[in-house]
């Protein structure tokens, strides 16, 4: 079954900016779209001022991996849907958060830290440099690939210790930054990836293009979801596994409300 893939973007800058219209004519959204659709993946598209943010519940019980692109608008996002996205992330969607969404609503909620780094934009020259040769997010790269002109993030990044960095890139002006890492949350797999500075064609880059697919093909859980993750229930001793002999003192009978 083709993994059900939806990218997110917030298309501000497409409706503002002549530069980025040029750039990305479809928006970025449908660029990403362009590139993960195919035979294993299908693809739709969400935005920001879609009803909804066009991440109702209906659609999003339907979707096996969220690509999230965010960067002027992260306030504008409903504290509801991002509740609504992290709970489908703990069931066992996939999010791959690309550049700017480091510092949206719903990777800070899921990192549970400040998200914060250095920036700068003067067109730069980016190596990214493949850490782990072996993992399925590298898969098709070399030791390193560069991209032209980027936006400069920098250390310290302060997002939780990863399961795995599987890139990190240097800068033209000496800087590096921790530029792909996974996590987990619950069921869902994690990636976060740096490049994709809206005023630079980064994602028409066929390196940054291979991320991309192999990313949604990681973040794939394809395990029934996990439909009871803010549940607590109470298991009374006579519904053990093994049968048990109740000792000491009980401040809550059985299934009582509120018991945890």
């Amino acid at each position: 079954m083709p993994i059900r893939t939806l990218v997110w973007n917030e298309n501000r800058h497409e409706q503002t900016n002549a530069l980025v219209r040029r750039l990305y004519p479809r928006g970025i959204h449908g660029e990403i779209a362009a590139v993960l659709s195919g035979p294993e993946v299908t693809v739709s598209t969400a935005t920001l001022d879609e009803p909804e943010h066009g991440l109702a519940s209906e659609r999003l019980e339907k979707t096996d991996v969220l690509v999230w692109w965010g960067h002027a608008a992260h306030g504008e996002v409903e504290d509801a849907i991002v509740e609504r996205v992290q709970q489908r992330v703990w069931e066992g969607m996939g999010l791959v958060a690309l550049h700017s969404s480091h510092f949206s609503k719903i990777f800070r909620r899921l990192m549970g830290t400040p998200c914060a780094l250095s920036w700068r934009e003067a067109g730069e020259v980016e190596r990214v440099w493949v850490l782990n040769p072996g993992h399925p997010i590298a898969s098709g790269l070399g030791a390193y690939f560069e991209i032209a002109n980027e936006e400069m993030y920098g250390e310290p990044f302060s997002v939780p210790e990863p399961m795995e960095t599987v890139f990190i890139s240097w800068f033209e002006g000496g800087e590096v930054f921790r530029s792909g890492m996974t996590y987990q949350r619950g069921a869902g797999r994690i990636f976060y990836f740096r490049p994709g500075h809206e005023a630079y064609p980064t994602y028409h880059d066929p390196n940054v293009q291979t991320v991309l697919r192999n990313a949604v093909k990681w973040a794939h859980n394809s395990a029934p979801a996990w439909q009871r993750v803010n549940e607590a229930p109470n298991r009374p001793p006579d519904k053990a596994p093994v049968p048990i002999k109740v000792k000491g003192p009980r401040l809550h009978a059985d299934g009582e409300a509120g018991y945890r």
